[in-house]
């Protein structure tokens, strides 16, 4: 077990800011850590390894809600690993559903582009589009 480390190393080590560091204590995704005599936090090995992963959940998406609960579960040794799962694949859906609403936003703004001409004139379908087809256009008066 090595010795306690200040915020600026468990940082480091954990590829997390100690911004962030502070911030996930403040959530209670990492508990209150011990502090020295002049008060300054010292974090342990356990510590990191649980800012790690954090981080890597972070990476994949997990909101904090999600990463509480992950934590929470990878902490409890007891855990069915049927709640891990259960997790895992909502968040794998709801990325599901988020890229097929980019890859249909994609979708429209290349068909939007393809019928653009870029050229001198006015006359653009994209802005036609963002502002409603059925709107009326304004007039010069």
């Amino acid at each position: 077990m090595s010795p306690p480390m200040n915020i600026g190393e468990a940082a480091r080590l954990s590829g997390v800011s100690a911004k962030m560091v502070r911030h996930y204590e403040s959530l209670g995704l990492l508990p209150q850590v011990q502090r020295n005599e002049s008060g300054y936090r010292q974090y342990s090995d356990a510590e990191v390894h649980t800012l790690r992963f954090i981080k890597r959940s972070r990476e994949l998406g997990f909101s904090i809600a999600e990463i509480a609960e992950l934590v929470s579960l990878w902490q409890n040794r007891r855990r069915a690993s049927t709640n891990v799962r259960r997790i895992a694949q909502k968040h794998a859906d709801e990325l599901a559903q988020r890229i097929n609403a980019m890859q249909a936003m994609q979708h429209t703004l290349a068909h939007l582009i393809a019928c653009c001409h870029g050229d001198e004139r006015p006359d653009c379908p994209i802005l036609d589009d963002l502002s409603g087809a059925a709107a009326p256009r304004a007039k010069n008066l």
